[in-house]
């Protein structure tokens, strides 16, 4: 049988840590000082020749409205859809990786469960907006996003904002937000279709179409990937069962302009995910080869209405969203090994129904006001058929949550801009709860330089299973979070040369675990066997490091370092001073890009990630790796390109999880062209 999902405890991180003050306020100083380490705009890896340009870069993350760089003061990374497309990567993850203070961890290969974590905090602390709509699954354990299921397939942009962000996006938003957004047309009629085979009978396909004309513009799109996996279980520990993986999705919007003033947009997007797994019902009862396997459905609609009044200074939108994701696991040695005629050990089925208003007034040219109002639902029905001995009814939950928010943005003077909001969120359960964020931006020396600082809080309501589940706890509170960073970026030698340095610090409290009856508490009466409670404090202390170098117009260099020190701050907790799980000290990622003569260009990039821990108890190390990719592309015609990548050229074994394999030395080929 699989792990029970109701039975998990996230020992992945959820530990806090007691701030000082002058640790709290030493980032800000520095900033005004002039030497304090500072978030990079532009994305990675972008030339130097383009920071001039990236501060002038349109964002939405920051604010929920169309901002330039130059006015933000959080941290933030771009990836546009040149640099998606030259990365050639196939799964969100892998892209993600490669950009400042992120790691992942997977279980296997691509369509395994795999989480994201953003300087140190939890994978179910991060946000991740689809095309503006939230899409998380409030029937897993924790309520958060599986990244296991997003490909690059349709994307033409990724905005990744590191901190607490809960003012503007609510609960999750304790680590970050990752906000995606999907390819529009620019011309009345045009389409783009890839494909791309390899290692392992791999193969993945997309393709889109759509126009734009006369205020009409619309897009659909659809993607495939399948593969015949590798072991779940380590091939180095004796797997064999190669864990397949089909992964199909699809996308559309439809926007239509009734006047300039007024605008109908709908969005829509679903994806259907099946693969083999391994569990632990093999005859030891450890992990290893078995047969299970699972089926993923995940789908988002978003509608829409904007007006302008007040000759466009007031932007009103109204929108509702809906969001569904279901799960169904499946051991076909079920029957045998547990005495229920039911082979499904898990269904879960997550939905969120959200009604918001959002009004952007702006002032002036520098300053503006964001406000609004969301309504959402979220309910769950679970079961687990296989582990019900005797009949018993699937758990069906339902929880709602209110809330207000307002944010300002301010240009005081010419390059100085701040940015302060709040937050108030009125849940059924546990009740009120406020957040609040302020930040600066400062561009001087002609654009050559900017500093950067921010404060955020964040939070995170308890999950509906952490609440009505089968160990739930109704007495929760809400996790929560403050953040800060501070850092500046620097363009030299006619911004051939772009460095960049970022001080960052969070600090958790309040973080929902697994609590065990092996100690006596009150709620074990009626949960003998455990529940959860809000037991646990972390801290996330280090700092991030970009350059980038243009040396001639045909070569080009890219680097980041992160040192991140993310450890269990929890009072009397045997594993208090313990670093958290899957967050290694050291990632560092560095690429050559390199343009032929002919139409050829060539990338040799390289990936490191430190060693770290894989429990809570750091009695399980995970080892350092270094991983090297070569990737190159030739144009054939302005609509065509042929391209190929090795991926881990050396053939390193490495781990992200304890005893779960990853792909060893893999090449792929494909071709893109556009009509």
């Amino acid at each position: 049988m699989c792990k029970s999902q109701f039975m998990t405890v996230a020992l992945q991180g959820k530990l806090t840590m007691k701030s000082h003050p002058i640790v709290m306020v030493l980032p800000f100083i520095l900033v005004f000082l002039g030497a304090a380490p500072l978030p990079a705009a532009a994305q990675t890896p972008a030339a130097p020749d383009e920071a001039t340009d990236a501060l002038r870069e349109i964002v939405v993350v920051a604010t929920r409205s169309p901002e330039p760089l130059s006015k933000i003061g959080n941290s933030i990374t771009v990836l546009d859809e040149q640099a998606i497309r030259e990365s050639q990567a196939v799964a969100v993850s892998d892209l993600l990786a490669t950009t400042p203070g992120i790691n992942f961890a997977r279980n296997g290969g691509i369509g395994q469960l795999t989480s994201v974590f953003i300087r140190g905090a939890d994978s179910d602390q991060t946000v991740v907006l689809i095309d503006g709509v939230q899409l998380n699954d409030p029937s897993s354990t924790a309520g958060g996003f599986d990244f296991a299921h997003l490909l690059t397939g349709d994307i033409a942009r990724i905005e990744i904002l590191r901190g607490a962000q809960s003012t503007l996006y609510g609960s999750q938003a304790m680590g970050g937000v990752i906000n995606i957004v999907m390819k529009e047309p620019d011309s009345a009629l045009a389409g783009d279709f890839s494909a791309e085979g390899g290692s392992h009978d791999t193969g993945y396909v997309t393709g889109g179409v759509g126009g734009k004309d006369d205020g009409l513009l619309w897009r659909v799109a659809a993607d495939w990937y399948g593969t015949s996996g590798i072991p779940t279980f380590d091939e180095k520990l004796g797997g064999t069962r190669l864990s397949a993986a089909q992964v199909g999705g699809s996308n559309g919007r439809l926007r239509y302009d009734f006047t300039p003033d007024l605008q109908l947009d709908l969005r829509a997007y679903y994806t259907q995910t099946r693969t083999d797994f391994d569990g632990y019902d093999t005859p030891t009862g450890n992990f290893g080869d078995d047969n299970e396997y699972g089926w993923v459905t995940q789908f988002l609609q978003y509608s829409g209405l904007t007006w302008r009044t007040f000759d466009g200074a007031l932007t009103h939108r109204v929108a509702l969203q809906y969001t569904d994701t279901s799960t169904h696991n499946y051991d076909p040695e079920a029957p045998a090994n547990l005495g229920s005629p039911s082979t499904e050990t898990y269904y879960g089925i997550g939905r969120n129904l959200r009604e918001e208003y959002q009004g952007t007034f702006v002032f002036s040219p520098g300053a503006q006001l964001v406000f609004g109002a969301q309504h959402e639902r979220s309910t769950i029905v679970t079961d687990t058929p296989a582990f019900d001995y005797t009949p018993t009814a699937p758990q069906d939950s339902a929880a709602t949550i209110d809330s207000g928010y307002a944010q300002a943005q301010v240009e005081l003077v010419r390059g100085l801009t701040l940015t302060a909001g709040e937050r108030f969120d009125e849940h059924s359960q546990f009740g009120g709860h406020s957040t609040g964020q302020v930040a600066a931006a400062w561009v001087f020396n002609d654009g050559t330089t900017i500093l950067r600082s921010s404060f955020g809080q964040g939070f995170k309501v308890p999950s509906l299973y952490q609440l009505y589940g089968n160990y739930g706890n109704r007495t929760l509170r809400p996790e929560l979070a403050e953040t800060f960073d501070a850092g500046v970026a620097q363009h030299l030698w006619g911004s051939r040369l772009l460095l960049s340095a970022t001080y960052f610090q969070q600090y958790s409290r309040d973080l929902i675990e697994f609590f065990d009856c092996t100690t006596p508490s009150p709620l074990c009466a009626t949960e003998p066997y455990g529940y959860y409670a809000n037991i646990d404090r972390t801290s996330s202390v280090g700092g991030e490091l970009q350059a980038g170098l243009k040396i001639t117009p045909n070569l080009g260099l890219a680097a980041n370092y992160t040192y991140t020190y993310a450890e269990d701050r929890s009072p009397g907790s045997p594993t208090f001073g313990n670093e958290l799980a899957r967050r290694p000290h050291n990632l560092a990622n560095a690429s050559v890009d390199y343009r032929w003569t002919v139409p050829l260009t060539t990338t040799v990039a390289a990936r490191y990630g430190g060693r770290s821990f894989d429990n809570a108890a750091n009695s399980i190390a995970l080892g350092g790796y270094v991983l090297f990719d070569l990737r190159t592309a030739y144009t054939l015609s302005d609509r065509l390109e042929l391209y190929a990548r090795v991926d881990n050229v050396t053939g390193k074994h490495y781990e992200t999880a304890y005893e779960y394999g990853t792909l060893s030395r893999v090449g792929y080929v494909g071709i893109r062209t556009t009509f």
